[in-house]
């Protein structure tokens, strides 16, 4: 004899709401960490700090800081070396944070995240 209405057995009505509403806090999260996130700036240096690019949590380079002493007219490559180093830098240091903050998000699933570890992209 089948049985009439209800989940087959599946979850609770509570618990499907309370896990509903633990999503939509989540996303809340997300979007308020999101938007935190992309005023934030990361600063890293090259050559001893004669050359400092920084960057904002949207990937766009802020500035550049070049001391005199490392514009040499006869060895531009090595400046634009020692900026993209700089500019690398400050990316790998935006993208740990990044990580970071999607971790401890994912700590609000038990660390859980199934498929939902391409997060990364939101930020």
């Amino acid at each position: 004899m089948a049985k009439k209405g209800g989940y087959g057995g599946g979850m609770m009505p509570s618990n499907m709401n309370n896990l509903m509403k633990q999503a939509q806090r989540m996303q809340r999260q997300m979007e308020e960490q999101q938007e935190e996130f992309e005023k934030k700036e990361f600063e890293a240096a090259a050559g001893g700090g004669a050359v400092k690019v920084v960057i904002n949590g949207k990937k766009e380079v802020v500035s550049v800081t070049l001391a005199p002493e490392v514009v040499d007219p006869d060895d531009i490559e090595m400046l634009q070396d020692l900026i993209v180093a700089a500019a690398n830098e400050a990316l790998r240091k935006m993208e740990d944070e990044n990580q970071e903050n999607i971790n401890k998000l994912a700590g609000g699933f038990g660390g859980n995240m199934g498929g939902l570890g391409g997060l990364s992209g939101l930020f």
